[in-house]
């Protein structure tokens, strides 16, 4: 696996695809960290040893390679060495995220906490930073596409990167605002493909807040990147972006959580039950099938728990049972009036205590191998008839599962 591969999206009667090398190819992707229980986001596996390093991808993108996973999402801490090294040896692609100003930046010797996206110093640092950031990794095996920004919507409104409700009302000031965040969002895509013409470039939102905006500014993105978590279905997420914006559509993020808040116990048959649902969807909307056409794949998020998701900073070492925000879409602990979703809870697999030199075993959940089942399938080459039957075996497996539990 070497040399520059072309990857590009293709789009006709029947949808849109991503190729590589004209082969069409279904993201079957998943968020990826590495966060021993003790520690948050100040760790980095990639300031560790090369020797650890290389124990802790053998643990968990064997783990990956085997349930088939074929892209993960990683930030742009990330060397370019070990995007080759997770290429070659385990034949996983990554998207490589750049945050775009998501989480604040400094300019000039001034810290923003909330990025700006009008002012005109911030706009030139974010369009240096992003020129800089491809030059790093375009050369780079194993790069299958850019992703600009998290969710950099939200950080219109929220001052911190914990996930909480939506606020009850948006600022005034929000669309103009928004509309030059896109505008700058599509200038660093054109940028980006002046630099590497050989992979796409997505931005990512959250959900489809100012998607009427999107349409009109961001025409030069080649992909839609969406967070969404609605529960267990995304009603018409894929209609409305085919109809109004026409661009194809990656979720970089879908996810339901392993703990039920009433109940306070582990739910791995609910979380399996809900991925699967969504997985099925995004087959049934790729193209070809009958749906929208227009959905490339997406991310499970994500593999392994994050212990320092609830408080960021405390508490490191204690897997928090506290719910942080509320959705109605995961029904199967929603009460009204109180929060529901455990941020602690999301991974596919439970993650053990770490060692002296920070490796720790991961202990796959239900959704692991619900989704192992999913992932063998191609909704490129087989019926639409056949992925139906498929999903409904799975399905029915994993209620005969939550029976003889």
């Amino acid at each position: 696996m070497s040399g520059q591969q072309q990857i590009k999206i293709v789009s006709d009667s029947i949808g849109s695809r991503l190729t590589i090398d004209s082969k069409p190819f279904f993201v079957k992707g998943m968020n990826w960290d590495y966060f021993p229980v003790g520690s948050n986001y100040a760790y980095s596996l990639w300031r560790q040893p090369d020797e650890v390093i290389r124990t802790a991808l053998h643990r968990e993108m064997t783990l990956l390679k085997q349930m088939g996973v074929n892209v993960i999402r990683q930030y742009s801490s990330i060397p370019p060495k070990w995007i080759k090294y997770i290429y070659e040896k385990y034949g996983i692609y990554t998207m490589i995220n750049h945050s775009f100003g998501r989480y604040g930046l400094v300019v000039n010797g001034t810290d923003y906490r909330n990025t700006n996206y009008c002012k005109e110093e911030i706009i030139a640092d974010l369009l240096k930073e992003t020129e800089d950031f491809v030059n790093i990794y375009k050369d780079t095996p194993g790069v299958l596409l850019y992703l600009l920004g998290n969710e950099n919507n939200y950080g219109l409104f929220w001052d911190g990167a914990e996930t909480e409700d939506f606020p009850a009302s948006q600022p005034p000031e929000g669309g103009a605002s928004a509309r030059c965040m896109y505008e700058l969002f599509n200038e660093a895509a054109r940028r980006i493909k002046v630099i590497d013409p050989s992979h796409p470039v997505a931005f990512c939102n959250g959900d489809l807040q100012f998607l009427d905006i999107i349409a009109t500014t961001c025409r030069d993105v080649d992909i839609f990147g969406v967070n969404s978590y609605r529960g267990d279905s995304f009603d018409e997420l894929f209609q409305d972006v085919k109809d109004k914006y026409g661009k194809p559509l990656l979720l970089t993020e879908f996810g339901a959580d392993a703990f039920n808040a009433v109940t306070l116990q582990e739910s791995q048959s609910e979380q399996a039950s809900i991925l699967l649902s969504n997985w099925q969807e995004l087959y049934m909307n790729a193209a070809g099938n009958g749906a929208s056409g227009n959905c490339l794949g997406g991310f499970t998020f994500q593999f392994s728990d994050g212990w320092w998701k609830y408080g960021q900073d405390k508490n490191l070492d204690i897997h928090d049972t506290h719910a942080s925000w509320s959705n109605g879409g995961y029904r199967f602990d929603f009460v009204k009036g109180q929060n529901n979703m455990n941020e602690e809870w999301f991974g596919i697999c439970a993650k053990g205590k770490p060692d002296k030199n920070g490796l720790y075993r991961l202990s796959p959940r239900k959704a692991y191998y619900v989704l192992r089942n999913v992932h063998r399938l191609d909704p490129y080459s087989e019926s639409l008839a056949s992925l139906k039957q498929q999903f409904n075996t799975i399905r029915e497996h994993l209620k005969i599962q939550k029976t003889n539990r």
